[in-house]
């Protein structure tokens, strides 16, 4: 095999040994570093030009990528980029400015350097605050990707009271990480919170609240072409009309100000459902 080849299937970073492995001789190595189709990143480091850096910085530390930072790896939700890389090391080796996991891996390693999809979440579960390892395990959970019983088969003990609390919380109702960190604020604050609720003449609305408040939540790909725009505001107009009402929040609310959000939700909670009046 081609050492452009063994790379790509490697992820574009690996060491050279597993290059070799998939078949790519010394000789076709240095050939390719000559031609500068390979590049030698340092001792024992290859990769292809281009290669994603953080791909190529988890090789050169001996270590592969998980938690926060595998998270886009498998399209996983991810709250906040995490400031520091988290890798999985197995050597003793420690990396500086990292975060360091070293929980044994249940499954066993894919070829490119970051670890499988269930040793990402065990490990976001037991490294990240709630919120945030919530909505990467609901993202995979929603797909079909992982079963709850099986992440919970790995956290026994003491040490895995508080990640067993959190898987509690996945819901498969959300169809967005907006709509998960919505879902847990409204709950937390004792709202009767349901979601994904059908309403003749409306459509599928993402949340209703006590039973009369809907909430819809525009991401940062809102809803600006005319036609959509024009069938939103029908809907909106549809539900008052049945005598509901209806809160519209962006992005920017849910993830940087959620307590307005929810102090605007209250309020109108407070008031209670609207009156159809009669002629």
């Amino acid at each position: 095999m081609e050492p452009e080849e063994a790379l790509r299937r490697l992820g574009g970073a690996a060491m050279t040994r597993q290059v070799q492995a998939q078949g790519a001789s010394e000789a076709a190595i240095r050939s390719a570093v000559r031609k500068g189709s390979v590049q030698r990143v340092e001792r024992g480091v290859l990769s292809l030009p281009g290669a994603d850096t953080a791909l190529v910085a988890a090789v050169k530390a001996r270590s592969l990528l998980t938690c926060a930072s595998a998270a886009s790896r498998y399209g996983l939700w991810l709250l906040h980029e995490p400031a520091e890389p988290h890798y999985w090391q197995s050597n003793g080796r420690r990396t500086a400015k990292c975060i360091s996991h070293r929980l044994s891996l249940s499954q066993p390693r894919p070829n490119e350097p970051y670890v499988a999809l269930p040793d990402v979440l065990l490990h976001a579960l037991l490294c990240l605050p709630p919120l945030e390892s919530l909505v990467m395990v609901e993202s995979a959970y929603i797909r079909g990707d992982i079963g709850l019983g099986y992440l919970r088969r790995h956290l026994l003990g003491n040490r895995g009271g508080q990640a067993r609390e959190v898987l509690a919380r996945v819901d498969r109702g959300a169809g967005s990480l907006l709509e998960t960190l919505a879902r847990v604020l409204f709950r937390d604050a004792g709202i009767r919170t349901e979601t994904q609720v059908w309403i003749d003449g409306v459509g599928t609305v993402d949340f209703l609240l006590e039973g009369f408040l809907i909430v819809e939540l525009d991401g940062i790909a809102f809803h600006l072409e005319p036609r959509q725009f024009k069938k939103d505001r029908r809907r909106d107009n549809e539900a008052t009309r049945q005598g509901m009402l209806v809160l519209r929040f962006f992005y920017d609310d849910v993830v940087y100000a959620p307590e307005k959000m929810l102090r605007h939700v209250r309020e109108v909670l407070l008031r209670g459902p609207a009156r159809l009046w009669s002629k």
